[in-house]
């Protein structure tokens, strides 16, 4: 979950079910928000541009297979948005990982 960093921590707290708040400049939230369906309810969520750049920023974080994963199946989405990718990099400070991982399989 992406949060406001400046948002009040007891606020945010979560105990169950274990979800882990990332903290993020206040720009960054709204940053490639889209909404989708999760059994009729409408939820706020990142669209697959942005979600490929939190995969990036957090790569040594995640396990190696996931990660490969959502990287090939990026290059091969037909509705990915490579404009929109580029432009989520650079305010997310992942340019070069986007072009050293991604941009040599378009």
């Amino acid at each position: 979950m992406t949060i406001d960093k400046n948002a009040s921590r007891q606020r945010t707290k979560i105990d169950y079910p274990f979800i882990k708040a990332y903290r993020v400049e206040p720009a960054l939230v709204t940053l490639g928000e889209t909404t989708g369906k999760i059994d009729s309810i409408d939820v706020r969520i990142y669209d697959r541009d942005r979600t490929i750049c939190d995969v990036l920023r957090n790569m040594n974080k995640m396990d190696k297979e996931i990660f490969n994963k959502a990287i090939q199946g990026y290059i091969k989405d037909p509705k990915k948005n490579i404009p929109n990718l580029m432009e989520y990099a650079k305010a997310l400070r992942v340019q070069k990982r986007v072009r050293e991982l991604i941009g040599v399989w378009l």
